[in-house]
């Protein structure tokens, strides 16, 4: 089979190959998938730079953990029924080497969910991190309805995931954006007011959003940066979920001003989430997608010849939106 792959660490264009590979045969409980197309995410890019310094250790990987495709074969245990079957795959390179920017994977079974025929492969290629991520942080403390959430950086992959859940499950959404674009992206996705998180008045601004009062939960994408607003703007017993801290992977916590509120801080990511949790969002997301209520943000396709182009666009920020790779 066509793949790309990487055996050292380093810049993309120094290290990441294509070429030909075996085609995996699925074990017991593993289906095998023809991916039509991989996505390209931040995860990603950082393993094959060496965020995970043993991840070598049992030789070359093949990147990239979403991707969508048909299920060709299937090992012992798993229904033939499942042949043909139309999947979005996830979690593909988590605790193993082999991930979707390739022609074939085989995986568990569990990690190819069905991809309603209405979607495509393109869409199905954006699911698995930033969609079960943004869920994870919507519901992970219990239902929203009647809430008012604060999102930041709403107009980013996750965040625009997050818009819709919290918003379509009752809540009050007051997302961030840094530009009049981005802004818009926000409302389009359901958002109710979009403040500004680099505004010399953010607080000021995001009580405005919820009438003076303070807020029941931040979806937040710079954990470290924004905790000084953050904190001040929860309510006692409120919560921060937060997938991301870019710009201080180490912060300092204001322990004392978080105990008297008496607040959650919930870190997240979607390989860790518990079992429960990823079928919870899969349900959904099948339900939003056959509803066709998930809107999407694709900012790039390219050919899986293009993997270096996609990983330095991943690295350069520029992009809001899925970058993904048509698969051959």
């Amino acid at each position: 089979m066509r793949a790309a792959w990487f055996d050292s660490f380093g810049s993309a264009k120094d290290v990441l190959q294509i070429g030909e590979l075996d085609t995996p045969t699925p074990s017991a409980g593993e289906v095998l998938v023809r991916l039509k197309t991989s996505g390209v995410n931040p995860s990603d890019v950082k393993k094959r730079a060496g965020s995970f310094p043993n991840l070598l250790d049992g030789g070359h990987v093949i990147p990239n953990s979403d991707g969508a495709g048909v299920i060709e074969a299937v090992g012992d245990g798993v229904d033939d029924a499942r042949i043909g079957e139309r999947v979005w795959v996830y979690q593909a390179q988590y605790g193993r080497r082999f991930g979707t920017a390739a022609q074939y994977v085989a995986l568990d079974s569990s990690r190819a969910a069905t991809l309603p025929d209405n979607a495509s492969f393109e869409v199905g290629a954006c699911l698995g991190i930033p969609a079960m991520t943004a869920h994870r942080a919507v519901f992970a403390d219990g239902e929203v309805a009647g809430q008012t959430i604060l999102i930041t950086g709403g107009a980013g992959r996750v965040g625009y995931y997050a818009i819709q859940w919290a918003s379509q499950a009752g809540a009050t959404v007051i997302a961030s954006a840094s530009n009049d674009v981005d802004k818009a992206t926000c409302m389009d996705a359901g958002a109710h007011h979009v403040i500004n998180h680099r505004s010399d008045n953010v607080v000021d601004e995001i009580l405005a959003a919820s009438a003076g009062e303070l807020i029941d939960r931040v979806v937040d994408v710079e954990f470290g940066a924004n905790l000084p607003f953050t904190v001040e703007v929860l309510k006692i017993g409120g919560v921060i979920a937060t997938y991301s801290s870019t710009q201080l992977s180490e912060p300092v916590l204001p322990f004392f001003t978080m105990m008297y509120k008496d607040l959650t801080l919930r870190t997240l990511i979607v390989y860790a989430m518990p079992e429960a949790a990823k079928q919870h969002a899969i349900a959904d997301i099948h339900s939003g997608l056959a509803a066709d209520t998930l809107q999407h943000r694709i900012a790039q396709t390219m050919s899986l010849d293009d993997i270096v182009k996609s990983n330095e666009i991943i690295e350069q920020g520029s992009i809001r939106g899925a970058v993904i790779l048509t698969i051959d």
